[in-house]
């Protein structure tokens, strides 16, 4: 089989082609080329709203390629070992969404991790599948959750015969990875499709030493953030494909959800990464790892804050480390993840993608230097100094095992009633709770509020972390099933 052109880009191509052509607008978007909104033109530049289009024939249609687009779907499939690729322009959580929908349908069991992101909950309440848990084990100095046991996911395979598939988080927001491998395997021996979400896994693709990216291992379908770690644009994403799966019904799936007025600026953009990746993301990537291992060592030598690393992995629950991934510990500091989060930002300029109760994430990518590296490390060296205090009395762990009563689409959808929080205890929960980022839901529609759940919710709130989910946008009530079960 002959290797397509890595150095071809066929949607940027189009575009320039397109730009030559001085074409009258008489479609849609109406500022027609920037023309209609000056203050847009400006802010933007003319580069970007004049190819701000719409589909037409010498550009193609993203909801049924024929030409340019399908070009780059089979080059960006081939750059990640994929059947197939599909241009996604409404985040991975659509991707995630297009997954799900593809192999699951009502009362039908998926087997996944609990601390997923709230893309993944969505998605079963928008199908009605039902959700068998595997609970994570916990690191309980660094408060957070790790990967699936092997054991844990074969007993659930055991207990649950009937499931369709197994969903596999790879990486967690923080490094941690399981053993996909032997899951993929494991899942194929018992007719279950392999899901997994690889929003923080682009570079596993494309650098060395770095651990197994999905397609490599014989997963069905992988959803890949290109806007993280691979340079395209904030909402664009790649959804995979293996070669047991129907592709064309899986672009069907995608059609129901997502935008039919792609934006030719993300699609461009995901054409640009690939291309990039394809031909220089070895180098990339190596960078990116100097950069991290350098910080790590750095932040280590300050004290008190812990940057981890492959000294985790364990086996089974840590199966690998993905060592681009700069997570922080910061309780030996006496402060929550948050409260470095906000001193960074408000005091230093520094922004990290994110806090929690115990951790902050400096996401390091091509675009760092060395001197934004040594201003961080700076800047924690700092807090330590000024700020550091006694961590008595302060919550570690991140996640709480949630006792499943109701299917979250049941749940979600049931007749419900506003309570505050602190008298919920006991009633079951019919909508999210998370902090964001990461987007782990802390609770989910169906599950039980325990004192645990509700003390975890006051902390956070007290520490700073930005809460969503509730329709209470104060997150000072919850809806609860009424009457309980």
């Amino acid at each position: 089989m002959n290797r397509l052109d890595q150095e071809k880009a066929p949607i940027l191509d189009a575009l320039k082609e397109f730009k030559k052509m001085r074409v009258v607008p008489f479609d849609v978007p109406g500022h027609k080329r920037g023309k209609g909104n000056e203050e847009l033109a400006d802010f933007l530049g003319e580069k970007c709203v004049t190819v701000d289009v719409n589909s037409m024939k010498p550009l193609d249609n993203l909801c049924h390629p024929v030409s340019v687009i399908k070009e780059a779907e089979d080059l960006a499939a081939e750059a990640f070992g994929a059947a197939h690729a599909f241009f996604m322009v409404s985040g991975t959580t659509s991707s995630v969404q297009a997954m799900i929908l593809s192999v699951c349908k009502k009362g039908d069991k998926i087997i996944l991790p609990r601390n997923v992101h709230r893309s993944v909950i969505n998605s079963l309440i928008l199908c009605g599948a039902i959700p068998v848990y595997v609970n994570p084990q916990i690191n309980h100095e660094l408060g957070i959750a790790l990967g699936m046991s092997l054991k844990d996911v074969e007993q659930a395979i055991i207990n649950n015969p009937d499931a369709v598939a197994v969903f596999v988080n790879n990486p967690t927001y923080y490094g941690i990875c399981s053993n996909l491998k032997a899951i993929t395997d494991l899942a194929h021996k018992n007719n279950m499709y392999v899901l997994a979400d690889e929003a923080h896994g682009t570079h596993f693709y494309f650098g060395d030493n770095l651990p197994p990216s999905a397609m490599s291992v014989g997963a069905d379908l992988a959803s890949v953030s290109m806007h993280k770690s691979g340079g395209s644009l904030t909402q664009s994403s790649f959804l995979l494909c293996g070669e047991n799966v129907n592709a064309n019904y899986v672009r069907q799936i995608i059609n129901l959800t997502q935008t039919t007025s792609g934006s030719y600026l993300l699609l461009s953009s995901l054409d640009i990464s690939r291309r990039n990746l394809a031909l220089n993301g070895k180098e990339i990537f190596k960078k990116v790892i100097d950069f991290a291992e350098y910080a790590r060592e750095e932040i280590n030598n300050i004290g008190d804050f812990y940057a981890y690393s492959k000294e985790l992995i364990n086996g089974d629950t840590v199966f690998d480390f993905d060592i681009t991934k700069l997570s922080i510990n910061t309780l030996n500091v006496g402060l929550a993840g948050i409260e470095v989060y906000d001193l960074l930002r408000d005091e230093y300029d520094i922004q990290v993608e994110f806090g929690d109760i115990g951790n902050i994430l400096a996401y390091i990518s091509v675009g760092d230097r060395h001197k934004d590296i040594e201003r961080l490390v700076s800047a924690l060296s700092e807090i330590r100094r000024l700020y550091k205090k006694d961590k008595t009395g302060m919550m570690s762990h991140e996640y709480i095992n949630p006792k499943v009563a109701l299917a979250p689409q049941e749940a979600f959808y049931a007749d419900k009633e506003q309570l505050p929080i602190s008298d919920t205890k006991g009633r079951i929960c019919t909508e999210f709770v998370m902090c964001y980022p990461p987007g782990i839901p802390i609770l989910a529609p169906g599950e039980e509020i325990t004192n645990d759940i509700i003390d975890y919710i006051i902390y956070a709130k007290d520490k700073g972390c930005f809460m969503t989910g509730p329709e209470d946008m104060a997150v000072e009530k919850l809806n609860v099933l009424k009457g309980g079960i």
